[in-house]
């Protein structure tokens, strides 16, 4: 869900996009005197998707941004004390509520894997509560569209891949995930809002019923040129694909931009569109196909002509994997003594590491070969020093209740979607393998 869109689209506050019982914790500890515990939380994931090498983190800067809206409104308020959800205590907590914590993580854009530390939320017991499904929903989505995106991305072999995605998805999820794709390496998208928010390149010109409405496909094709000009992309597969790759070169001349291809064996189609339009003399007209694309479909295109894709279907639902099963949980905590104690669940299957962390990344020969966790007391991991060729991967993203601005806005994206490019480059080569396998990093875990 995306909580950033939501926010700005329908005038509510992100205070309300959380499960009930982060709220009935607070209002509990708030009761009992543990609220404002300093404690720090730790949002990770303890498997990829299967056969999954790596994933790429995205959603950082949407967290900031609806941490900036993250307080109750009088009337969001007043639903909490109607429904008996929290006390009149609690009310008046969050009547001022603004939160005054630290977080720390990967930057967007990093490569990460099973126990990457990849978000640490410090702060009171009760600030930080609240946060947790939010956090969760953005990172989790985001960066299971993003790491999607970056394996298409690799298929595609350097032709740029668009997102075409936003019919397929919730309305404010789709603005999430034209984010999160040009995060994991895309270009564009065909959606407005989220081209109009980020800056982004927006892509897309006619469907098959702008060809239907007109009597026949020539009408149909000059008037789109007339309205959006001869370098435009005509859509060829409302019926004969030969007839109307005739037609679009007849109409636009050889100065036609482009055609697109909707349906049928892409592959073998985009070889024959390529040659009629070399014969026709559009030598310079692009084909961009689309339908159903995955990352798997977009390989096996490699030897075809084509010069880019459109990925609806597949890109915002993860291609197959649309959560990236990250939790949040709780590290340490100050203990009744106001001393900070590592704690950890131990259930089977989910045990947790304890305390806070630091995370590394370590090089031989230039080529990434493992991520190093480091978990201890504050103390000791100030006093900690990494060896040598050891890549920080934690950046401060509030510090004490302040956002740092350099990870928001359309910039940001950018920067992201440059750093994900480069920490791709750092991997050993079988990342970029499309076979299932184990994550193309060990992840060495320590206490100091």
């Amino acid at each position: 869900m995306n909580a950033e869109n939501n926010s700005k689209d329908t005038g509510t506050s992100t205070a309300l996009m959380t499960d009930m019982y982060e709220y009935t914790m607070l209002d509990a500890a708030l009761q009992d005197g543990t609220a404002g515990r300093r404690s720090v939380f730790e949002v990770y994931t303890r498997h990829l998707p299967a056969g999954r090498r790596y994933g790429v983190v995205a959603g950082t800067g949407r967290i900031l941004d609806a941490l900036a809206d993250f307080h109750p409104s009088e009337d969001e308020l007043r639903f909490l004390s109607d429904r008996h959800i929290v006390s009149p205590t609690t009310i008046d907590w969050l009547e001022h509520f603004r939160f005054t914590g630290t977080i720390r993580g990967y930057r967007e854009g990093e490569i990460f894997f099973p126990d990457s530390p990849i978000l640490q939320v410090e702060g009171g017991f009760g600030e930080c509560t609240l946060l947790e499904t939010l956090v969760l929903s953005i990172l989790n989505y985001d960066s299971a569209v993003a790491s999607a995106a970056s394996r298409m991305v690799t298929a595609a072999k350097g032709r740029p891949c668009m997102d075409m995605g936003a019919r397929r998805a919730n309305e404010y999820a789709a603005v999430a995930a034209a984010r999160a794709a040009i995060v994991g390496g895309f270009q564009g998208t065909s959606n407005l809002l989220a081209a109009k928010r980020y800056g982004f390149k927006a892509i897309g010109t006619a469907a098959h019923s702008f060809t239907l409405l007109h009597d026949n496909e020539r009408e149909a094709f000059q008037g789109q040129i007339q309205a959006l000009g001869k370098g435009t992309t005509l859509l060829t597969d409302t019926y004969s694909i030969e007839e109307a790759v005739r037609t679009a070169v007849d109409v636009a001349g050889p100065e036609l931009g482009g055609v697109r291809i909707d349906s049928g064996d892409l592959g073998s189609l985009a070889q024959q569109v390529r040659a009629q339009l070399d014969s026709l003399g559009a030598t310079k007209a692009t084909i961009t196909v689309t339908n159903d694309l995955d990352e798997y479909a977009i390989a096996s295109l490699q030897d075809a002509p084509v010069d880019s894709y459109g990925v609806g279907t597949m890109l915002v639902t993860g291609s197959g994997a649309p959560t990236c099963a990250m939790v949040y949980k709780l590290t340490e905590r100050e203990n009744s003594d106001g001393v900070m104690q590592a704690v950890a669940k131990k259930s089977v299957g989910k045990a947790s590491v304890p305390g806070r962390k630091l995370a590394y990344r370590s090089y031989h020969n230039g080529v990434a070969d493992a991520e190093h966790v480091i978990s201890g007391a504050e103390d000791a991991l100030a006093a900690f020093t990494p060896e040598q060729d050891w890549r920080d991967l934690l950046v401060t993203y509030v510090d004490h209740g302040q956002s740092m601005p350099e990870f928001q806005g359309e910039q940001a994206v950018l920067d992201a979607r440059e750093h994900r490019a480069k920490a791709l480059e750092e991997m050993p080569i079988n990342a970029l393998s499309l076979m299932k396998g184990e994550p193309v990093l060990p992840t060495l875990v320590r206490s100091i």
